[in-house]
């Protein structure tokens, strides 16, 4: 079997998605991402599925990545990472509350809210977006298709215009690296991408 045409029409769904992004919304959301950190304040960060370890993986950059290199320390808190805390939650009260439930008398006002859905609508993402809001806290949000309810809740809207859940985690896992290679830059003198020439 030949895979190339398919192989082929993924890479250039890959392309024409990343340069369908909105540059302003990204570095709006560097900005606020800088601005909360400059503050001490928290990022919360979740989502379901393959978001939720997008979002472990955005905890890991920035409070390791980039906080090795700098005095003062990013604190992003991934609520998907405490796996007890998220079964218990679903057990005894329900899967639509275990992240809002982690909000609860926890987040502060200056604290930053970054909720991942690849549809925009799932439920425990929603419920907790709209809690953080009625809170008075900022919302990144980074979706797909045509962004759901999380676009329209979000301050800021990180949206990949695509009807592909594959391609849309692939990008959001593109804007970690790339607001991370940016703030590494910029903080800390480090630069995270060197070309090499094919041989």
């Amino acid at each position: 079997m030949d895979y190339r045409v398919d192989i082929q029409a993924y890479i250039e769904h890959e392309i024409n998605t990343l340069r369908a992004l909105d540059i302003n919304a990204i570095n709006d959301a560097i900005r606020l991402i800088l601005e909360t950190y400059e503050k001490g304040n928290t990022i919360y960060i979740f989502g379901n599925g393959g978001s939720s370890a997008t979002a472990s993986h955005y905890q890991n950059d920035f409070n390791k990545g980039i906080s090795e290199y700098t005095e003062k320390k990013f604190n992003f808190y991934c609520l998907n990472d405490n796996v007890a805390t998220v079964m218990a939650i679903a057990n005894d009260i329900g899967f639509e509350e275990v992240f809002r439930f982690q909000l609860r008398g926890r987040i502060k006002p200056g604290d930053l809210v970054m909720a991942i859905s690849g549809s925009g609508n799932s439920k425990n993402v929603i419920n907790a977006v709209e809690y953080a809001k009625e809170q008075g806290n900022q919302i990144i949000g980074l979706t797909g298709f045509d962004g759901g309810k999380l676009r329209k809740l979000s301050d800021i809207s990180l949206h990949a215009p695509i009807q592909s859940m594959q391609v849309t985690e692939d990008i959001h896992m593109i804007l970690d690296h790339l607001i991370m290679a940016v703030l590494s830059e910029r903080m800390c003198g480090i630069n995270h991408i060197k070309e090499v020439e094919l041989v």
